[in-house]
């Protein structure tokens, strides 16, 4: 038995370790339309960056929030002055304030030494009636509501970008398989017209015509299969992925609804109750800047170490409790200004919604129109592909028989191959149009039942 040498020993190994890896790599993942929306719901870029956009603004809610919580500040403070006044109040802050001080008075209080004073301050504050506090946080969870709305109608979006990218896979797939029909059937045309030729019942001319066909039909494949991998590469973008996706057999489950369950559903869509939402908050901002006119009422408390040598020291320490009350009752007419901006505002989201209603009612009216064009055109696509066979049949057996030229036989293989495309593209779009009918109504998850 032979030896097997290191270098050779260790070719072998990488064969088969990287061998395997590389072609799974290379390879395109095959994937169900069920599991295709499930990588999408996981992996589409532009779904996680809106589900970030609710998350932040789920904090603005918190955000919001704080302003009717307590304010704890600690602060240091450093003093080195020899001003009568803050001498005398800082000695007496540090416990420090002598019967000798007072014994050499006037002239110790009105001529001081420098001094220095460290003060340490822990301050809290809690407001107890914040009038534009509250309705901020009101506001701050309509919007995280109209927020979500949105995210899940980006959710819809992608699936049914989903949805259709899968069909145009699958129509892409059917064109290759058409294409690659056709180039046999123009073979086969070219290998009758040559044995025609031989046997001296037909033209030369004939053959060169078939062989520019089967060239014509061999360009045609090559374009197809072009197409589809760019689709599976789309396919593949829209689940968040960086290479091609390859799908099965099976296509989406679309049943086609009553007109009257769309038109229902479409007053629910998720962008339609977004810009709703955000028309109360359009309301809510006129109280907002209405809250001006309200007072502040809230408590506090400090708590004071003073001290003449260290930081943080204590020589001295006292406290203060507090009430507040803070009313503004001149501020240039701001606030009349902000309360006349809101309105505006509000008029605009409103007319923004009502607009948004109508195109609603539009397109959900629109996408059914197409579903019906789209049913007809597959119908009359089916009829075409059969009357198609047969009129190739009949004409290829003249031609067989020297009752037709070749030219008729090649007219009538372009119809076929026509036909048979017509047939693949006009089924996809209708399912597509059915899909997209149930993204304008907003009752695609719904449909497709995707939690």
């Amino acid at each position: 038995m032979p030896r097997i040498g290191l270098r050779t020993l260790v070719l072998l190994t990488l064969t088969l370790l990287v061998g395997p890896v590389t072609g799974v790599a290379n390879a395109d993942q095959t994937v169900s339309w069920q599991r295709a929306i499930d990588m999408a719901l996981d992996g589409n870029d532009e779904l996680k960056a809106a589900s970030h956009s609710v998350a932040a603004q789920q904090q603005e809610i918190g955000v919001a929030r704080s302003n009717l919580l307590p304010k704890v500040n600690f602060e240091e403070r450093f003093l080195r002055t020899d001003n009568p006044a803050f001498v005398f109040m800082s000695k007496i802050n540090q416990a420090r304030l002598t019967s000798q001080d007072l014994a050499t008075a006037p002239q110790s209080f009105n001529h001081p030494s420098p001094l220095t004073d460290f003060q340490t301050l822990l301050t809290v504050e809690q407001p107890i009636f914040a009038r534009k506090a509250q309705v901020g946080v009101t506001m701050a969870r309509n919007e995280y509501l109209a927020k979500n709305e949105e995210f899940i109608r980006k959710k819809e979006e992608v699936v049914f970008k989903v949805v259709q990218t899968y069909l145009l896979v699958h129509t892409a797939k059917e064109f290759v398989k058409t294409a690659e029909q056709a180039v046999e059937d123009f073979k086969e045309h070219l290998r009758i017209a040559e044995l025609r030729v031989q046997a001296n019942l037909g033209l030369y001319s004939d053959a060169l015509r078939a062989s520019t066909a089967v060239k014509a039909a061999e360009q045609k494949l090559v374009s197809a299969q072009k197409k589809l991998n760019v689709v599976r590469r789309a396919l593949g973008l829209v689940l968040g992925r960086t290479d091609s996706v390859d799908i099965e057999a099976e296509t989406p489950d679309l049943t086609l609804q009553e007109v009257g369950y769309y038109t229902s559903t479409s007053l629910s869509r998720k962008d339609l109750k977004s810009l709703q939402m955000r028309y109360e908050n359009a309301r809510k901002n006129i109280q907002l800047a209405e809250a001006d006119y309200f007072p502040m009422l809230g408590v506090g408390s400090v708590v004071q170490w003073n001290d003449h040598s260290v930081p943080f020291g204590a020589d001295g320490d006292s406290w203060q409790v507090m009430a507040f009350l803070r009313w503004n009752l001149f501020d240039g007419a701001r606030r009349e200004y902000e309360r006349s901006k809101a309105k505006s505002q509000m008029a605009q989201v409103r007319e923004s919604l009502t607009g948004l209603e109508k195109a609603v009612s539009y397109q959900v009216y629109e996408a059914h129109q197409e579903v019906e064009e789209a049913r007809k055109n597959a119908e009359l696509a089916r009829a075409a592909l059969v009357t198609a066979e047969e009129g190739a049949r009949l004409v290829k057996v003249r031609y067989e028989n020297s009752l037709s030229p070749l030219v008729d036989l090649l007219d009538v293989q372009l119809s076929l191959n026509q036909a048979r495309t017509g047939v693949v593209a006009t089924e996809n779009e209708y399912r597509i149009a059915i899909a997209n009918l149930g993204f304008q109504s907003g009752s695609l998850l719904q449909d497709l039942k995707v939690e």
